[in-house]
């Protein structure tokens, strides 16, 4: 049960880590172009790992590793671009809510539970956070979706499949999350290394808070928000993980409150109390299923993990 606990509350912080990365990615974006952001975000991350990995030389990747992490690279980067061309050109509330239909998807990928299904319950939590994000871009002023809205919801679905990934990629392999966050830095790295070649001389004319707002981006919401989800999801599973990252709304909506500036109304109060309804129940479901089945299958082994 502590395990448990521990998992979450890891994971929720991962949801406030993220919740406020919207902000600090849409600040950014008016400052420098996008890709030059991806880029700096993905090699301050890099070389942070590079230098942790250092210090660990008897501990190098694996085969497993480098080949996990370079699929998981490719749709993590492919996350961050529509992410963060879509809070670029809509507000960072609706980033955060759009993003948060992630919860819904995730389940319908997510094939690492034995028996392939997960109770109908499940899916009625999801539906509770489903009308909490209704009630949340009602509360916000969401109307029709821009081009922004609808790149962020090309990320919701991407995003789903990275974590589901995650499950099935890292399922039975003993894979590291620091060697394997280290790959997927790399990738990233050298994916965006060429397209924002031409401008990263504008780096040199931002001032502190610009360069604040990316050592957080690469920091926080990257090397820590990366390695604790990787762990995370190992120790318990992408449909958990999802319910309980699809609090991100919520924390994206504080942030815009108490730091952009945004009204909050009833709406957006009652939205968000849905949202962590749903997720706790969603997650107490999903507990209780995966917990009776393992009781149920006594043979089953699982390969051991380690941070």
């Amino acid at each position: 049960m502590f395990h448990t606990r521990r998992t979450d509350a890891v994971l929720l912080l991962v949801a406030i880590v993220w919740g406020s990365s919207y902000l600090a990615a849409k600040t950014a974006t008016h400052a420098l172009p996008v890709l030059v952001v991806l880029f700096a975000r993905y090699a301050l991350s890099a070389i942070c790992l590079a230098l942790v990995a250092a210090r660990r030389r008897k501990e190098r990747c694996t085969r497993d590793e480098v080949r996990v992490g370079a699929v998981l690279g490719v749709t993590q980067a492919a996350v961050l671009v529509l992410e963060t061309y879509g809070v670029a050109h809509t507000s960072a509330a609706n980033a955060g809510l759009i993003i948060s239909l992630t919860i819904v998807l995730t389940p319908l990928l997510d094939r690492t539970t034995d028996n392939g299904r997960l109770p109908p319950r499940f899916f009625a939590a999801t539906g509770v956070c489903l009308v909490a994000v209704a009630l949340l871009m009602s509360g916000s002023g969401f109307h029709t979706p821009g081009i922004g809205d609808l790149l962020m919801l090309a990320a919701a679905v991407v995003r789903a499949a990275h974590v589901a990934l995650v499950g099935r990629l890292t399922k039975g392999r003993v894979v590291r999350p620091l060697q394997l966050t280290a790959v997927q830095t790399g990738v990233g790295s050298a994916l965006f290394v060429v397209p924002a070649a031409s401008a990263l001389p504008t780096l040199t004319r931002v001032d502190a808070t610009v360069w604040g707002q990316l050592v957080y981006l690469a920091l926080f919401c990257s090397v820590f928000a990366f390695l604790a989800q990787t762990w995370a999801v190992q120790n318990s599973s992408a449909s958990r993980a999802s319910l309980l990252l699809g609090t991100e709304p919520v924390w994206a909506v504080v942030v815009g409150v108490c730091l952009g500036g945004e009204g909050l109304t009833v709406l957006t109060g009652l939205g968000a109390a849905l949202m962590v309804t749903g997720t706790y129940w969603g997650q107490h479901i999903e507990r209780t299923h995966r917990t009776t089945h393992i009781e149920e299958s006594p043979c089953r082994t699982t390969a051991p993990t380690s941070v």
